[in-house]
């Protein structure tokens, strides 16, 4: 179907509806390198204004990456809830813009919409909102989650401790992990990229995690980041996994990169469900995403970045998550190339994510090659805890020291959460006032005069 408008004397023509979305698309270097996006601003203002005027029903009837031969594709059609549609299903997608910022659009409402958005339908909405729009909606969008805490509440920020080492250490990794529990960090998960992938080191990674964990009883949950086909085969050992990782992407194809398929992640999610770890909720799956995967792998069917990490997230909603992470400004300038685009992804990604359903959270970073600084950073930080992120990274000194690139630090977790008064998940805050980290009813994280004895141990142990 041909989309067409007339702009400034000036008739555009957009051949089809994902042709509409990536020139409508903010500019970014991913989608310039695929030849995809708009050739100039003017084009891109065409392309806004031509997809304000299309029907959401249309998302359901144009498919932007073939039905047949895409079971992404399938998953988003096949689970469509056109009951939880109906409400807005005679909106266009200017019309739901302005419903998203109106008073009537309430969290309770938009909570009842989610099953009935595609992910095509959030990242198309995105691509006429300003930044202020994305952050003043995504507040009012709530995805709960529980495993041995609670995630996602409003009022709370929570963080991932990630203890990385680039050899994996044992007391390397002890002594990020008591940095990280001495700033109030690690409610979300503790969790470690390993550097050595294989079964008996995945293994002694995560009995060292359990132990830690149940030894100094912090109600958290652990993860270590290995391919899902890893977490199956660990789990059939009954080795104590709490939350099953995956990377995850937009399109079939992509996801056969990793790897993975949809059936493979089903058996995963059953895997983690079977060992029946949570206490306080069943949420198992901790998926990572981030703009440019599809591209990067050549699997982006000529669909702009952005829309393709939208469908990410129909993937991960299939498995009832208790996170998912965006890795916004890890895969390089060659998607995001500096600060200003890596802070319109960040925000971008977290208003689709949320808006369909999704617990987001984000790896607020960049590659040490990208024109990006620290600075950015804290911009996106404070944007997003505005939003109401889930989550955030927290690492040593916020470099990561095995995976290369920069992130965000134990500090930043302290420096946002008293800058806009957000708490830690509550079962973790009490544990946090328990052990003397976290002031009695003034809820304000102190340093201890000392670390105490017991968990002086874990560096001896």
């Amino acid at each position: 179907m041909l989309y067409q408008i007339n702009v400034a004397n000036h008739h555009y023509i957009f051949q089809d509806l994902k042709t509409l979305m990536a020139k409508a698309t903010p500019a970014r270097t991913g989608d310039q390198l695929a030849g995809i996006a708009a050739r100039d601003a003017t084009e891109r203002v065409a392309a806004q204004m031509c997809l304000a005027d299309v029907p959401l029903k249309q998302f359901l009837n144009e498919a932007l990456i073939d039905y047949e031969r895409d079971e992404v594709t399938r998953l988003i059609i096949d689970e469509h809830d056109a009951a939880a549609f109906y409400p807005i299903a005679h909106f266009t997608v200017g019309d739901f813009r302005n419903w998203l910022l109106s008073d009537d659009a309430s969290t309770e409402k938009l909570q009842a919409l989610q099953a009935g958005l595609t992910p095509e339908m959030a990242a198309a909405v995105s691509k006429i909102m300003r930044n202020q729009d994305l952050i003043l909606v995504a507040k009012k969008c709530r995805v709960v989650t529980q495993f041995r805490n609670t995630i996602g509440l409003e009022g709370h920020l929570s963080t991932r401790l990630q203890p990385n080492h680039p050899t994996d250490d044992v007391l390397g990794i002890s002594a990020s992990i008591l940095d990280g529990l001495m700033y109030g960090n690690g409610d979300a998960v503790i969790g470690i990229n390993p550097a050595t992938d294989n079964l008996q080191n995945l293994t002694e990674l995560l009995k060292l995690l359990d132990y830690i964990i149940h030894e100094y009883e912090i109600p958290t949950q652990s993860c270590v980041l290995t391919h899902i086909s890893s977490g199956i085969q660990l789990a059939e050992k009954n080795v104590p996994i709490d939350l099953m990782f995956q990377s995850i992407a937009g399109s079939q194809d992509a996801n056969s990169a990793f790897g993975i398929s949809l059936a493979m992640l089903q058996e995963g999610y059953d895997a983690a469900l079977s060992l029946k770890r949570g206490t306080v909720g069943q949420n198992v799956m901790y998926f990572e995403t981030g703009q440019g995967s599809a591209l990067s792998s050549n699997a982006h069917h000529g669909v702009d970045q952005q829309t393709m990490e939208a469908r990410a997230y129909a993937v991960a909603r299939k498995f009832n998550p208790f996170l998912v992470n965006t890795v916004v400004g890890f895969i390089g300038p060659e998607y995001l190339y500096n600060g200003k685009q890596i802070i319109r992804a960040g925000l971008e990604d977290h208003f689709c994510g949320k808006l369909v359903g999704v617990p987001m959270g984000c790896d607020i970073c960049y590659t040490n090659h990208a024109d990006a600084d620290q600075d950015d950073m804290d911009v996106l930080l404070t944007l997003l805890a505005n939003a109401g992120l889930n989550f955030m990274m927290g690492i040593p000194g916020s470099d990561d020291v095995m995976l290369n690139y920069q992130t965000t630090s134990f500090h930043d977790a302290l420096y946002i959460r008293q800058l806009l008064g957000l708490q830690p998940a509550p079962e973790f805050g009490a544990w946090l006032e328990q052990q003397g980290i976290l002031k009695q009813h003034s809820h304000q994280l102190q340093w201890p005069a000392q670390v105490p004895d017991r968990f002086s141990r874990l560096l001896m142990s």
